[in-house]
């Protein structure tokens, strides 16, 4: 298994990218430790091999530092934690700026503060660490229609990604992002309920990509397992598109 002996924490592991990537890095023989902010969407977890289940809130400085803390060792982060709001610039309010930024961006900034020492201890203090930070096709990558806020905190994803690479390529540690395309989760169906024509919401998302259909949680995670595998130890500072098609 590609994991074998490697400790990884995921945030938002409860449901949709989050949660297949934590049963992904498990299956490869990673000691997960599943992190969501909701704890009763860790119960899906119960039972299965390689995985800890802990509540965590990425808003909360002090218990990200002290769940990382607490962890016997950590090879893999995965920031996948994040909200995606809907809107032009005109239409966005300071409330919603500032949690998006927070959750979007500040909370990845906090995980990886606190998580860097940690990697740089390990291999006898030569260092040693993959992170992975969710970012988004609709980023600096491309702009997309009513997505001012979630376009511009993923641009910053984006622009954190490469900044930590270019500071740690030569400690050992490596920092990539995905940018995935519409994916179908149950965030997103939330997001589709919540349109007075649900139906017709759907059919849009499927419209914008090009293959004709959304993406699956499961097609996104063997992109993480890669990332978190010494298989892309040359492979730092990139962002990764998944988007089927959106970016031809």
């Amino acid at each position: 298994m590609r994991l074998q002996g490697k400790t990884a924490l995921v945030t938002a592991a409860g449901q949709g990218i989050g949660r297949a990537s934590a049963l992904a890095l498990a299956a490869e023989g990673a000691q997960v430790w599943a992190t969501d902010v909701n704890p009763r969407l860790l119960d899906s977890f119960e039972g299965v091999e390689g995985i800890r289940c802990v509540q965590l809130d990425v808003l909360d400085k002090a218990a990200l530092t002290r769940v990382i803390g607490s962890m016997p060792a950590l090879d893999i982060l995965f920031n996948c934690a994040g909200f995606v709001h809907n809107g032009t610039v005109l239409q966005a309010t300071d409330e919603e700026w500032n949690f998006a930024l927070n959750l979007n961006v500040r909370a990845q900034f906090w995980a990886i503060q606190a998580a860097l020492p940690r990697m740089l201890q390990n291999a006898g203090g030569a260092g040693r660490g993959s992170i992975i930070n969710m970012a988004s096709v609709c980023s600096s990558i491309k702009g997309l229609p009513n997505r001012f806020i979630y376009g511009t905190t993923k641009a910053a994803v984006i622009g954190l990604t490469r900044s930590v690479a270019a500071d740690y390529v030569a400690h050992g540690i490596r920092c990539n992002a995905i940018c995935p395309g519409t994916v179908d989760t149950p965030s997103l169906q939330d997001r589709i309920n919540a349109n007075p024509d649900p139906v017709q919401a759907r059919k849009a998302f499927v419209a914008r990509q090009p293959m004709g259909r959304l993406a699956k949680a499961e097609e996104i995670a063997p992109l993480v397992v890669f990332l978190a595998s010494d298989e892309s130890a040359f492979v730092t500072g990139q962002s990764y598109s998944v988007d089927g098609g959106i970016t031809i």
